[in-house]
């Protein structure tokens, strides 16, 4: 476990350049209301660089004429804080988890970094600087103004993209986190189809959901989850999940376990009753019949895009087959009813770090392919989500165990004995 963090600091190193420090923030919870806060969720370019998942921690490191030292800056131990919030990180646990050997307190780092760029000469400073909606305020761009101000010679460079790279090819030790979260996804949504009658409530179901994930060994969920019935379904990103269910209503839950730290990402759409209706079925088997063809054509070397383009162009054939779109119609009548891209990269993030929409497919890569459909007016969303591993030759369906063809959802939904 050790030797994935170093080997990931070691390729970070190779790729900044001389005479440079790298800073990474493993940031803190912020506070609710009063003295209550939110739980902590470490940084996850920090996790990917330490493996470390403790508050208020630094890392900081520099290349001088190709040797790379690196620094982990932790807390001082404050004995009566223990008694309330526990042990803060030692250097003992700290080096057996990260592998850093060095080490200092946080409230050493501002005169160790000031060192550090006065006698090595320091000409550039990395830091972490995603920022997508111009309104973030992170240590990390404090420190960059701070720099600024009192080291205008020196340039700051932005290594988000650096470590996107990285973390964009999955290595064997992600792979199998990532599939130990599909697994407990797997038997969380099973268990939901096992127990859905109509009437319920959306939160109901989904409570059996946070049972699996809770008891299968999962610290977390990847994001809150989606019980859509009806024509919730058809909102992307719809999260209340508290309207009563109805007979004949399908439900779309798009569901995920997060395990150390790794996340899974799967939807699935069934009917409350068990039982697809005729026009239910028409529309569920456009959508899995598109899938299939999207993930039949992943292979390294295939634009991202072309994986949108691939599903669209079905959709299109389709959708005038069955008076959805009129046969003079346009490509971009699609958007009616699909209006949101087939992939996104899953990992520590589950839009994980990496831009889905650009560049080639490569082996090592994990994401998404999840297309749908949703017609609000006839109460019908369906999306079908899959985590897919580039492989080699081709590609390896990793949630492949998770039942989506219609006679196995209903033959797995009616004989179940405690269904009405």
């Amino acid at each position: 476990m050790k030797q994935f963090f170093c080997g990931n600091r070691e390729k970070l190193s190779k790729i900044i350049d001389n005479k440079s420090v790298i800073i990474l923030f493993a940031g803190n919870a912020p506070t609710k209301r009063g003295d209550e806060k939110y739980p902590f969720s470490p940084d996850r370019n920090f996790y990917y660089l330490t493996g470390l998942d403790n508050e208020n921690l630094i890392y900081l490191a520099y290349k001088n004429d190709l040797e790379f030292h690196e620094y982990l800056f932790i807390e001082r131990t404050d004995l009566s804080e223990q008694k309330w919030t526990g042990e803060t990180i030692g250097k003992d646990k700290a080096k057996e988890k990260s592998g850093i050997s060095h080490f200092k307190y946080i409230d050493e780092f501002k005169k160790t970094l000031s060192n550090i760029i006065f006698s090595e000469r320091i000409e550039n400073v990395y830091l972490d600087l995603e920022n997508r909606e111009m309104k973030s305020y992170t240590p990390a761009f404090d420190l960059a103004e701070k720099i600024i101000k009192n080291y205008p010679y020196i340039s700051i460079k932005n290594c988000y993209n650096d470590i996107a790279g990285l973390r964009k090819i999955k290595q064997p030790f992600e792979i199998e986190r990532i599939k130990k979260a599909i697994n407990i996804t797997k038997d969380g949504i099973l268990l939901m189809m096992k127990n859905s009658k109509a009437g319920m409530y959306e939160y109901e179901i989904e409570a059996y959901f946070d049972f699996a994930v809770k008891t299968g060994g999962a610290n977390d969920f990847a994001f809150k989850s989606i019980a859509a019935s009806g024509k919730n379904a058809a909102i992307l990103h719809y999260s209340k999940n508290n309207r009563k269910t109805e007979e004949n209503n399908l439900i779309l839950f798009d569901v995920g376990a997060q395990f150390e730290y790794y996340n899974s990402d799967i939807t699935r759409t069934f009917p409350i009753n068990g039982k697809f209706t005729e026009r239910q079925k028409t529309i569920y088997n456009i959508v899995l019949r598109g899938q299939k063809r999207v993930i039949e054509s992943i292979k390294p070397g295939i634009p991202f895009s072309t994986l949108n383009k691939i599903l669209k162009e079905f959709y299109f054939d389709e959708l005038k087959k069955i008076g959805l779109i009129d046969k003079n119609g346009t490509i971009d009548d699609i958007s009616k009813y699909y209006y949101h891209n087939v992939s996104h990269m899953l990992g520590l993030e589950t839009h994980d770090a990496g831009r889905h929409n650009e560049g080639i497919l490569k082996e090592g890569m994990i994401f998404t392919v999840e297309p749908g459909l949703y017609i609000e007016d006839e109460e019908i969303g369906i999306r079908i989500e899959d985590n897919i591993l580039v492989t080699k030759d081709g590609c390896e369906v990793l949630s492949k165990d998770i039942i989506k063809e219609i006679p196995d959802i209903e033959n797995y939904m009616s004989n179940t004995s405690d269904r009405l």
